[in-house]
């Protein structure tokens, strides 16, 4: 059963800000602050949390797609094949999670969460010298020399084969998982792995990862849905909150450094996850 949501709260709201701020500033990260602000900030248990927190994310997530959208910069036709796999796998991982024991999913939730803080950390130390994450396109791409998805300089667009369709439907297929499995967008998946696997720019890799997470939040929020999930009035308080957050995220972002905010925002993780393990050994 869902918890009562029945009041507004200034907490929620708060709370989804927080948490649409960091989506709106990394394109990732942001989401898998989601379940813990609702389980530590309103007492919520995870697999009641994971629904609602995937609904503020996506919509946080639709707000600053469209930015990229009207850009030109978000990899559509990528998108939409990592998001319709997602979306399907999406449900397995939502099976799973009602039948993990509490502690088991608490547990799974702090690893994936301390992976996301040392590969964040990592990056930040290794582009230090890169420009503010919302800046112009015509970034230098950052990923590896020879990538397996490349981009046709004659089109501008991702060059498609069969390798490359493999790999996208791979990515979208793991961050569907993990979206059913713990309510987390799955930027933390999309990002990292399209830096290493694509040569978009990492601009394009930002917008292109917000509007896969906006997609398949909103296909596993129906699904939720449509199996008795309702957010109240604070669940919906807590989704406002992030939209805003999300939209003040994607105004602040040209005015600061990428490999600072990474910094800190992987720090503020590892101790959330921490704060998670604790949970799941008194559980």
């Amino acid at each position: 059963m869902f918890p009562d949501l029945s009041s507004f709260s200034p907490t929620a709201a708060l709370l989804g800000a927080a948490v649409g701020l960091v989506l709106g500033l990394t394109g990732a990260g942001g989401g898998i602050f989601a379940v813990p602000a609702l389980v530590f900030g309103l007492g919520w248990g995870v697999p009641q949390a994971g629904p609602v927190a995937l609904l503020a994310v996506g919509a946080s997530a639709a707000v600053g797609s469209a930015q990229g959208l009207r850009a030109g910069i978000v990899r559509y036709r990528a998108a939409m094949l990592m998001a319709g796999i997602g979306v399907c796998i999406a449900p397995v991982g939502g099976w799973l999670a009602h039948r993990l024991p509490e502690r088991w999913l608490v547990g799974l939730f702090a690893l994936a969460m301390l992976v996301v803080a040392a590969r964040m950390y990592r990056a930040s130390r290794a582009n230090a010298g890169t420009p503010p994450v919302g800046a112009s396109e015509g970034a230098t791409p950052c990923t590896s020399p020879s990538p397996p998805c490349r981009m046709d300089p004659s089109t501008g667009r991702l060059h498609w084969t069969r390798r490359v369709a493999s790999t996208l439907g791979l990515i979208g297929a793991v961050s569907g998982f993990a979206s059913g499995l713990l309510g987390v967008g799955g930027g933390f998946v999309i990002v990292p792995a399209l830096r290493r696997f694509t040569d978009i720019t990492v601009h394009g890799v930002v917008a292109t990862s917000l509007f896969v997470i906006a997609l398949i939040s909103a296909g596993t929020v129906a699904n939720a849905w449509w199996h008795g999930m309702h957010p109240g009035m604070q669940g919906w308080t807590f989704v406002l909150g992030a939209v805003a957050g999300m939209v003040l995220g994607r105004a602040l972002a040209p005015r600061l450094a990428a490999s600072r905010l990474q910094q800190i925002f992987s720090a503020l993780m590892a101790v959330v996850a921490f704060g998670m393990v604790v949970k799941a050994l008194g559980a």
